[in-house]
C-alpha cells in the first residue's frame, strides 16, 4: 500500500481532488465524500492501468514546507 497526498479545492461544482504526487489522478465530486470516494477509485483504477502495463506507479516523495512570501508594499522612492 502507498499512501499518497490528497488535495482537495473547492470549485463552483462542488470539490476538485487531485494527487499531489500523480497529477493525472484527478476527480470531481459534488461533495468533499463523493470526491474523496471518486478519488480513491480513480487511484485504483491508475494503479492498475499501470501495473497491467507495466509500470511503476509513482511513489509518495513530496517535501512540504512553509514559504514566507511578503504582502507588503513595496514604498516607492523618487
Amino acid at each position: 500500500m502507498t499512501t499518497y497526498t490528497a488535495c482537495y479545492t473547492k470549485i463552483e461544482a462542488g470539490y476538485m481532488g487531485q494527487l499531489l504526487e500523480w497529477p493525472e489522478v484527478i476527480t470531481e465530486g459534488a461533495t468533499l465524500e463523493e470526491c474523496r470516494a471518486m478519488l480513491l477509485d480513480a487511484a485504483q483504477e491508475m494503479t492498475k492501468a499501470y501495473l497491467e502495463t507495466g509500470q511503476v506507479p509513482p511513489q509518495a516523495q513530496l517535501l512540504f514546507e512553509p514559504l514566507p512570501v511578503p504582502t507588503e508594499r513595496a514604498s516607492h522612492v523618487g
